[in-house]
């Protein structure tokens, strides 16, 4: 065969040659979410168009997470940060200032309703977290001295199947002005899991209307449960604050065990996130048995039973109810 036709040949081959995926197919968009419950709300929205980091995973601590130096590089070179806000992250500002990132961070608490504790009050504060501000709305009634939070807001909205939807709508608005061809696609991925939100609060309640109001008291560890008690009625109790950094008081605990007998509580649970030790002492004299745990600031590992947020918030309904009418 000539050397003409040999390189013809060659050109042939080479030309009927697939084109490689990776040079038809535009890349993912580079997401950073602070911790596992962000996570998963940014896997069903974002689908397969989204590669997701996680910086505190399952079962971690996001008030006491001490960033690594991959962590730096990962936010440098994300597309969109996606965060709580609030001051739910204390590594944050020191995190990104670190990585020189150019990307968007997301707080995705904007716009929701925020729960306040006032120092002077045993209660929590409702305010509107506007984009341009916070807005004062009528203080909320009712909530008990356990709160032992002082003067600033209370981080854990997703505890509301409310505010979970005001989170993947956030989602969904980051997602499309970073990659505008793949926002039908996010739009439609939102209002999909907007439908299993909405059948998660109908659950919730519905669970909850079978515990007798004279036993919706709890106790947990630490005060992660404002926005659940605000949107479905049970009381929690709490020795520490709304972040495990701070340490309960001897005379926070002797507090609460005094309020405990007063408000007859029905239950007591340890978290995934914090050391048992304190709610096994007041469980012990107080004569409550603890009752199972509760998955509050992180989700479960994926062999758990709080692996994604619709399980968390199944799982921690149901060991509430199971413990207080003992089923």
């Amino acid at each position: 065969m000539s050397r003409t036709l040999k390189l013809a040949a060659v050109i042939g081959a080479i030309t009927s040659l697939p084109i490689a995926p990776s040079v038809a197919a535009a890349e993912n968009l580079r997401v950073v979410a602070s911790f596992s419950i962000i996570a998963d709300f940014a896997k069903n929205v974002g689908g397969d168009r989204v590669d997701i980091v996680t910086l505190v995973g399952p079962n971690g601590d996001a008030h006491v997470y001490e960033p690594k130096p991959a962590d730096a590089a990962t936010v440098g070179s994300a597309d969109v940060v996606l965060v709580n806000g609030l001051q739910f992250e204390g590594f944050l500002q020191r995190l990104v200032e670190a990585s020189a990132t150019k990307a968007p961070i997301v707080e995705l608490t904007k716009g929701g309703e925020v729960l306040r504790k006032t120092e002077e009050e045993g209660h929590h504060d409702q305010d509107k977290a506007a984009e341009g501000g916070e807005k004062h709305a009528a203080a909320e009634e009712g909530h008990g001295e356990g709160h032992h939070h002082h003067g600033e807001s209370d981080p854990h909205a997703w505890q509301s199947v409310h505010n979970a939807e005001l989170y993947v709508k956030n989602i969904a608005d980051a997602f499309c002005a970073a990659d505008a061809a793949g926002c039908d696609t996010y739009r439609a991925n939102a209002e999909s899991y907007g439908q299993q939100l909405e059948a998660l609060e109908a659950e919730i309640k519905a669970a909850v209307a079978e515990i007798p109001e004279d036993k919706r008291t709890i106790i947990t560890s630490h005060d992660a449960y404002g926005y659940f008690e605000h949107e479905y009625g049970i009381k929690f109790l709490a020795p520490e604050g709304v972040s495990t950094e701070s340490e309960a008081s001897a005379s926070n605990v002797a507090a609460l065990i005094k309020q405990i007998r007063q408000d007859k509580a029905s239950a007591i649970f340890v978290e995934n996130v914090t050391n048992p030790r304190l709610v096994e002492q007041i469980a012990s004299e107080t004569g409550l048995k603890v009752g199972g745990e509760l998955y509050s600031d992180a989700l479960s590992d994926k062999n758990g039973p709080a692996a994604t947020y619709l399980e968390m918030m199944r799982h921690n309904v149901t060991t509430i109810k199971g413990a207080i009418l003992g089923s």
